[in-house]
C-alpha cells in the first residue's frame, strides 16, 4: 500500500525538535502520527482527531505501544479548536484543508507560523485538484490481510464552483469474489498551491506526486 512515510521521511528527517511538539492536525487512525514517531525519535506529538471513531483507533494505537505513549498526546478538537503551545517544532495537515472553510483556514495558518521558528515547516495534503472535475473510480491501493484482499477506489464529481464530492469504496475480496463493500462521501473545496500559498502568507514547495490522476498532492509551507 503506498502510503505517506517516504514524504514525510524526506522532509522531516533531521528535523530540530527542540522547538516544541510536532502537530499533527487530523490524525486520523494514527498511521500518519506513528510514521512521525519513527522517524523524529525524540519528537513529543500532539494528535488531533475530532471523530471519535478515528480517533478510538488512534488512542488504540498509541495505547498499545509504550514509546508512542510516552509522547503522543491525543486531543479531540477539530483543526479550528485545537490548543497550540506557545512554540511548535512543525505541522502535519493531512486530508484536512479542504474541509475547513476558507477563513478559518487563513486562521488556522496565523496560528500555526505565530508557533514555528524560523524556517519551521507546515506539510499539507491537497486533493490535488485545482477545480472541479470528473474523476471517474480509481483504485488508490490494493492490500491482502489475512484470507482477504482489500482495495481502496476514489472517485470525484463537481458539486459546485469550487467543490467537489468525493466518493470512497472498500471493496473486500476473499478467493477472489467480492463479499463486501463499504461506502463513503464528502464534500472537499478544491484549491492549489498558489491559494494555499497566497492564504497562508508563506512560502509554498511544491514535492513530487506518484503521478495518479486522484493522488493526494503533498507540499511544505516554509515560515
Amino acid at each position: 500500500m503506498a502510503t505517506s512515510t517516504p514524504v514525510l521521511r524526506s522532509v522531516l528527517t533531521g528535523l530540530d525538535t527542540g522547538h516544541g511538539p510536532v502537530v499533527d492536525i487530523g490524525a486520523g487512525t494514527g498511521l500518519v502520527t506513528a510514521a512521525i514517531a519513527g522517524i523524529l525519535p525524540a519528537a513529543r506529538i500532539h494528535s488531533a482527531e475530532p471523530s471519535p471513531n478515528m480517533r478510538a483507533v488512534l488512542t488504540s494505537r498509541v495505547f498499545s505501544d509504550p514509546d508512542l505513549r510516552r509522547r503522543v498526546t491525543v486531543l479531540p478538537e477539530p483543526a479550528q479548536e485545537i490548543p497550540l503551545p506557545d512554540s511548535i517544532s512543525a505541522a502535519v495537515v493531512f486530508g484536512v484543508a479542504g474541509h475547513i472553510p476558507r477563513t478559518e483556514r487563513r486562521e488556522l495558518w496565523r496560528r500555526l507560523a505565530d508557533r514555528l521558528p524560523p524556517g519551521g515547516i507546515v506539510l499539507v495534503e491537497l486533493m490535488g485538484v485545482d477545480t472541479p472535475r470528473s474523476i471517474p473510480f480509481v483504485r488508490m491501493c490494493r492490500e491482502p490481510l489475512g484470507d482477504q484482499v482489500y482495495e481502496w477506489w476514489i472517485s470525484g464529481e463537481p458539486v459546485g464552483p469550487e467543490t467537489m464530492r468525493w466518493r470512497t469504496q472498500w471493496r473486500v475480496f476473499r478467493d477472489g469474489e467480492l463479499v463486501r463493500t463499504v461506502d463513503d462521501e464528502y464534500d472537499w473545496e478544491t484549491f492549489g498551491v498558489d491559494r494555499l500559498a497566497e492564504e497562508s502568507g508563506l512560502t509554498f514547495r511544491r514535492l513530487p506526486s506518484s503521478g495518479r490522476e486522484a493522488t493526494p498532492e503533498i507540499g511544505v509551507l516554509v515560515r
